[in-house]
């Protein structure tokens, strides 16, 4: 009976090893795909040709400048002039662009500092994802 435990045991140390070795390779490919997809996920926030802006988000008609005299606050002064017509501008240390994006988002980022991502076309940034900076 002796001849047949040891073929028992050599054949059970050969599964388990062929287990353990399955198992590094499963946890080897599963490493490198979570690698892979972070770089994709990376390279998906800014999409091509996209640039950050940062300034401050406000109206056409004021620009930075709003008028004192009507007691409003820059936010307020500009969505009232956003409703009256005007369009929501970037104003930062280069110029002032006009923005492209969805108005309820700008609205409610109007009178603050934000970071815009978006593609720069003539003097009009359509926009990607815009954020409040903090």
């Amino acid at each position: 009976m002796k001849p047949n435990g040891v073929w028992i045991e050599i054949v059970l140390l050969g599964t388990a090893m062929a287990c353990a070795l399955a198992l590094l390779i499963a946890t080897l490919g599963a490493a490198a795909g979570a690698a892979t997809g972070a770089e994709a996920a990376q390279q998906e926030t800014q999409p091509p040709g996209a640039q950050t802006y940062e300034g401050m988000v406000t109206c056409s008609r004021c620009g930075a400048r709003h008028s004192a005299v009507l007691g409003q606050t820059a936010a307020d002064c500009a969505r009232i002039c956003v409703r009256g017509g005007a369009s929501f501008v970037l104003v930062d240390g280069h110029g002032i662009y006009l923005l492209d994006g969805d108005i309820g988002v700008l609205g409610r980022l109007a009178g603050q500092r934000a970071r815009i991502v978006g593609e720069l076309s003539g003097k009009t940034i359509k926009i990607s994802s815009v954020a409040a900076e903090s």
